[in-house]
């Protein structure tokens, strides 16, 4: 995985004056868009689009300073007017073409990345990796933007007001792995973006003939693979820093990659003020190459 993004990013900075095609780059690479823009996104911290907006603008202000036409300079990096080009200019630099012109910055330039992969080896990562049949995740639904540090509040309002008899109706309805009352996080953008938003589901899961309640949504899941981890610790933080340890440990040091479809937590064990837990986190994902 590290020599893929690595690729990519060469890719990139040949083609920032045209158009760039990442399914196509990604299928000679015989691994999935979406695996790539995932471990892209968790390895940079942005996601892969925004890196080439930033290294796009980063070129364009050598252009601007060397006093080629804003127009121009525009339709070489692929905006259809000055007007847009000036917007992404300033949100990248943080200030308008005409002030750079005139004073010469200041400017934020993005480097170019390189991704290595450091290895330790004095913590490993256990995993399992578990064969399910298809089956169905029931529970209350809602759309929330995504946070990756801390605890989301839009979530933690969405379950404060699921009436508390059902939370137990819940429970009794769990009829398959993984048990107990769940998190999920389904239709998440690849990219990973903080602020996008996703469908989050507290509920349980149930085989997938199973009927549900009409109150109740419901998520279909494929049949698949899963790896299944571990954490325990401070919550929410320990299974946030789980998360991050999957994309810069486990995935580029093993044969599997993500799929697309829903994250799971399973929350083991807790505090009874949640400020410890021991979880699981699922993962969909299939055997790469």
């Amino acid at each position: 995985m590290i020599g893929i993004l690595n690729r990519l990013v060469a890719h990139i900075e040949a083609h920032l004056r045209d158009e760039i095609d990442l399914a196509a780059l990604v299928r000679t690479e015989g691994t999935s868009e979406y695996h790539v823009r995932r471990m892209f996104s968790s390895l940079a911290g942005m996601p892969v689009s925004e890196y080439i907006r930033r290294r796009r603008m980063s070129l364009a202000a050598a252009d601007l300073l060397a006093g080629d036409d804003l127009l121009g300079i525009a339709t070489h990096y692929g905006y259809g007017s000055a007007e847009a080009f000036g917007r992404a200019f300033r949100s990248v630099h943080g200030t308008s073409t005409a002030a750079v012109r005139a004073s010469g910055g200041p400017l934020r330039s993005q480097p170019i990345l390189r991704f290595s992969l450091t290895v330790e080896g004095n913590r490993p990562m256990d995993a399992r990796i578990v064969d399910r049949e298809d089956f169905q995740l029931i529970g209350y639904a809602t759309q929330v933007p995504l946070i990756h540090n801390g605890t989301n509040p839009h979530i933690q309002a969405h379950i404060a007001g699921i009436p508390v008899a059902e939370h137990a109706r819940l429970n009794e309805l769990s009829s398959a792995q993984p048990a107990g009352l769940l998190q999920v996080s389904a239709q998440r953008d690849p990219d990973y973006r903080e602020g996008s938003e996703l469908t989050y589901l507290h509920g349980v899961a149930v085989p997938c003939r199973s009927d549900v309640p009409q109150d109740l949504d419901a998520i279909q899941v494929p049949a698949g693979q899963w790896a299944v981890f571990s954490v325990s610790g401070p919550y929410p933080s320990a299974l946030q820093e789980l998360w991050a340890a999957t994309a810069t440990a486990w995935f580029p040091s093993n044969p599997w990659r993500l799929r697309v479809g829903p994250s799971i937590v399973a929350v083991l064990d807790r505090a009874p003020d949640f400020s410890t837990a021991t979880c699981e986190l699922w993962l969909p994902v299939e055997a790469g190459n």
